[in-house]
């Protein structure tokens, strides 16, 4: 069952790829929507059955990487915190592949789309099981790649092409970091394995290494390379860039890489490594900082806007702060809930601004809408309860 969550996607998105043009496109959009619909379900029963229950599990699937004294193998991690992004990834996915049918009903691409959104689904499965380190790697750039090929699907639009490169671009960055902090890992524990770095970090509290003329601490200086590749990942300040940018892409894959995958990557490895960043206290300062930072600025810079996107696009970049802010501070519980129900409210903001842009023949500028109650109502109010939601207002869940 575990296996069937992960790989699900992965079959939609082959089949919608290599057979796209044979099977037609209502059958692409069918395959992919009701493999991800089932993944979902499966996702939510073990939600149910490890988060509420505490049956966890590990799961090996087989061997994958053996070079010398290292051994990695390909390992599906089904814990507590790997319960909730399944729920949020999978569901949010499956309601995105559903309101893309309709959206995107007119492009002549739609296996192609359907394909890279079942990619992207896989990519982001494979990181949040994973029981490794060079496991989460893999899933780490897959999802950069899907994101290069989402941000950039109308390749036609010069603007679609600069923002699907700079955010490839600005995620290398972040990922150089993170690749470096594994190095790091596997050099100073001679493993990636978690259970086996994370039992070895106590051990190492006090050690230092030689850097020119500093001795540096060595868990904080792994812990802050690690955080960088979060940075990039989750849009934090200095690495923000390239979100905005993001919205060149269809309204679907906004909805998909800024609510329920790609920017909770970074919130989900530090909850992850956890155990190493609690005994690193100067680095958990710095993304405390970092966190509180990226909140103040993104919101000031989001009042400034005028396209109805990159308004809701700064908003996701202030609230991944607030989560960082809440982890930097040892709250990981209260990152992981505002991570759960942020991904939700958020994904509705985007699919209703779709909904909406889409009603006004594809006009972006909110000072040209208006009236909107009398012509789409429905869409009208759940705007307001995602609104109320990212206000905080009870009884919904929102910052």
């Amino acid at each position: 069952m575990y296996a069937a969550i992960v790989f699900l996607p992965l079959l939609g998105s082959a089949i919608a790829g290599l057979f796209g043009r044979i099977i037609g496109a209502r059958a692409s959009e069918l395959v992919t929507t009701v493999l991800l619909f089932v993944s979902a379900v499966l996702s939510c029963y073990v939600f149910y059955d490890v988060a509420l229950n505490g049956n966890g599990a590990i799961v090996r699937l087989m061997p994958w990487i053996t070079s010398g004294d290292f051994e990695a193998d390909w390992t599906i991690r089904v814990d507590s915190l790997t319960a909730v992004m399944l729920v949020v990834v999978t569901v949010v996915s499956s309601l995105v592949h559903l309101y893309s049918i309709g959206y995107m009903h007119e492009d002549p691409s739609r296996p192609r789309f359907f394909s890279y959104l079942s990619l992207f689904t896989f990519a982001m499965l494979m990181l949040v099981t994973s029981n490794n380190f060079l496991q989460m790697f893999f899933g780490w750039e897959g999802v950069g790649l899907a994101s290069y090929l989402l941000i950039g699907f109308w390749y036609e639009k010069p603007s679609a092409n600069a923002a699907a490169m700079k955010a490839f671009v600005v995620n290398r960055v972040g990922d150089f970091g993170f690749a470096l902090g594994i190095f790091g890992v596997f050099f100073i524990f001679h493993s990636l394995d978690f259970d086996t770095v994370f039992k070895a970090a106590p051990a190492m509290v006090g050690h230092t290494f030689q850097f020119g003329s500093w001795q540096v601490d060595t868990l904080t200086t792994l812990c802050l390379l690690l955080f960088v590749g979060a940075m990039g990942k989750s849009a934090q300040i200095g690495l923000h860039t390239w979100l905005p940018d993001a919205m060149e892409g269809p309204t679907p894959v906004s909805a998909l890489i800024h609510a329920a995958t790609m920017v909770t990557a970074g919130v989900f490895l530090v909850c992850r490594c956890s155990p190493l960043f609690e005994h690193a206290p100067a680095a958990l300062e710095f993304v405390t900082f970092i966190g509180a930072t990226t909140a103040f600025f993104a919101a000031t810079v989001g009042l400034f806007q005028n396209d109805i996107k990159r308004v809701i696009a700064y908003s996701t970049c202030s609230q991944l702060g607030y989560m960082f802010a809440a982890a930097g501070v040892s709250a990981y519980g209260n990152a992981m809930f505002h991570l759960f129900t942020h991904a939700f409210f958020k994904a509705l903001l985007f699919l209703s601004a779709g909904a909406v842009i889409h009603s006004l023949h594809h006009e972006q500028d909110m000072r040209k809408m208006g009236g909107l109650w009398k012509t789409i109502p429905i869409t009208c109010t759940v705007m307001w309860i995602g609104n109320l939601a990212l206000a905080g207002i009870p009884p919904l869940a929102g910052s």
